[in-house]
């Protein structure tokens, strides 16, 4: 649903992943990727990092369109507080795949939601614990030589390949893939965005609600 002047709901993400979860919701959004440079915020406690990126992305596109709705998003995958980002090379790809092998780790994904026209914010932090197998030094071999570990997160797309190395997740999956669903959509319905139609069948059910 868009406004003649500019567009009700936008994800300040060029994340395939974030706008495929977001559609196969029934949200309807327009996507502008946020221009914010990450290295600009220095790293501190991880929840407060990635709550703080999320933020600083949205923030970005809302200055842009004051009048809309941005949800920006972050993911990062953390380690004995050490925060893993995307790897820049198989040798990096490869460090962090021989240290997750065996253990759990987390995944944290900051959202936030906001409409600078009207002073609403809003930002959250889902956590998830994932259990990787041990992984062989051929099945990590294997898997830097693929196209996957250098665009995530961790260095692995638990959508993708990367499934093989999950024993467990404890929490949201949508989460560990990039975009913890439930709560975004909650954050919605609470913000009074979307509603659920009674009687809609599929995504027919989930309405976006009129700008004002």
């Amino acid at each position: 649903m868009t406004h003649a002047n500019f567009p009700f709901l936008i994800l300040a993400s060029k994340s395939p992943r974030r706008r495929y979860l977001l559609k196969q919701a029934g949200v309807e959004f327009t996507v502008i990727p946020s221009s914010f440079d990450e290295s600009a915020i220095p790293e501190t406690h991880p929840d407060d990092f990635v709550r703080i990126l999320a933020q600083a992305k949205a923030s970005v596109v809302s200055e842009q369109y004051p009048h809309s709705w941005v949800i920006g998003a972050d993911t990062i995958v953390v380690v004995d507080d050490t925060i893993l980002g995307k790897p820049a090379s198989k040798t990096e790809a490869r460090s962090m795949l021989t240290t997750l092998s065996g253990r759990v780790h987390r995944v944290l994904t900051g959202f936030s939601l906001c409409r600078l026209a009207q002073n609403r914010h809003y930002a959250e932090v889902v956590s998830t614990d994932v259990r990787f197998k041990i992984l062989t030094p051929d099945e990590i071999e294997w898997y830097v030589h693929t196209s996957e570990p250098f665009d995530k997160a961790g260095g692995y797309a638990a959508q993708g390949l990367g499934a093989f190395m999950i024993k467990h997740i404890y929490g949201s999956y949508s989460n560990v893939v990039g975009l913890p669903v439930c709560e975004v959509v909650e954050c919605l319905v609470r913000e009074d965005i979307v509603e659920f139609m009674p009687g809609g069948r599929g995504t027919e059910g989930l309405r976006m609600k009129d700008e004002g």
